[in-house]
């Protein structure tokens, strides 16, 4: 294995047993490894469970050790592009940048310019980790398009696989805040319900969806209003959109969600009041906590005026 570089290190817990093995690891990498590329590293024998390399139809099980290994990474083919960013937080290791609502994280169909890669790409040249490939080079986690706020971008591997283990593990802080729709009787809650692919429409997630993974959300009133209320949110684990489902499923949407909130948005908002305010976690280089905060955006301070 000399010609590769170990992506991530992962032991099955007593909920993984007989998921398959493309699909565990690129859901538990939190983004290291997407289940193509999970998909592909099996078949050329770079995933070994137990020190053996193992099919990616192949079921784990409880307390195994997958290991995944990815080959240098291919020249980067996005373009840079000299967009500014604000940016919160930066060393050799690491960035913490603070996006804006509307900016897609990395590129995909549709957008393949103006993203926060094409930004990072200009800024930073080559100093980005190269685990996640050539589309997403120095990402190790994402927020949704129309989501402002914090997140963390790795400027090497080592940075990369260690935030993206914390992820893993479930010890990265994530405080995001919201204004949703309707009161709340209590103070403060949990939402834990499985989320996985909307068995019908595949742009969307669902609590009880295709493949459901575990998904728990805390949340705590910071005040209430006439007809809706803002809160703080907590992510103890991190899938897609989750923060949008559950509370779209306690029939609470957030206000401005385009997906899963009422058909008739209430366009005051000029956005979806979603915000990534903190994030914590362990500095790969240093060992120390470290933990960060973004102003909430004009757009949502603008709202809870209009609100009060």
């Amino acid at each position: 294995m000399s010609d590769y570089r170990e992506v991530v290190t992962l032991l099955a817990s007593q909920d993984d047993a007989g998921r398959r093995l493309d699909r565990f690891l690129a859901e538990e990498s939190e983004g290291s490894v997407t289940r193509s590329l999970a998909q592909k590293l099996c078949d050329a024998g770079q995933v070994l469970v137990d020190g053996a390399p193992a099919a990616k139809s192949c079921r784990v099980a409880p307390g195994q050790q997958v290991v995944a290994y990815v080959p240098q990474p291919e020249p980067i083919s996005v373009e840079p592009e000299n967009i500014p960013l604000d940016i919160v937080y930066e060393d050799d290791w690491l960035l913490v940048v603070n996006k804006p609502k509307g900016m897609v994280v990395h590129p995909a169909p549709g957008n393949y310019t103006g993203t926060l890669v094409n930004a990072l790409l200009w800024h930073c040249g080559s100093s980005l980790s190269g685990i996640n490939g050539v589309i997403r080079p120095g990402i190790v986690h994402r927020i949704d398009k129309d989501t402002s706020g914090l997140l963390m971008v790795a400027k090497n591997d080592a940075a990369h696989a260690s935030l993206a283990r914390q992820i893993s593990e479930h010890s990265f802080t994530r405080e995001y805040e919201a204004v949703v729709y309707f009161g709340f009787a209590e103070d403060q809650g949990t939402v834990d319900a499985p989320i996985g692919r909307h068995p019908q429409e595949r742009k969307r997630m669902a609590v009880n969806g295709c493949n459901a993974r575990k998904a728990i959300t805390h949340y705590s009133v910071l005040t209430r209003y006439e007809g809706f209320t803002h809160l703080r949110l907590r992510l103890e684990t991190g899938r897609t959109h989750q923060i949008r489902v559950h509370m779209a499923y306690i029939h609470h949407p957030v206000v401005g969600d385009p997906v899963y909130g009422p058909k008739k948005v209430i366009t005051e908002t000029r956005g979806q009041c979603l915000h990534a305010r903190r994030i914590g976690f362990v500095h790969p280089g240093t060992g120390q906590y470290m933990e960060f905060e973004s102003d909430l955006p004009e757009y949502f301070t603008g709202f809870l005026a209009k609100l009060k």
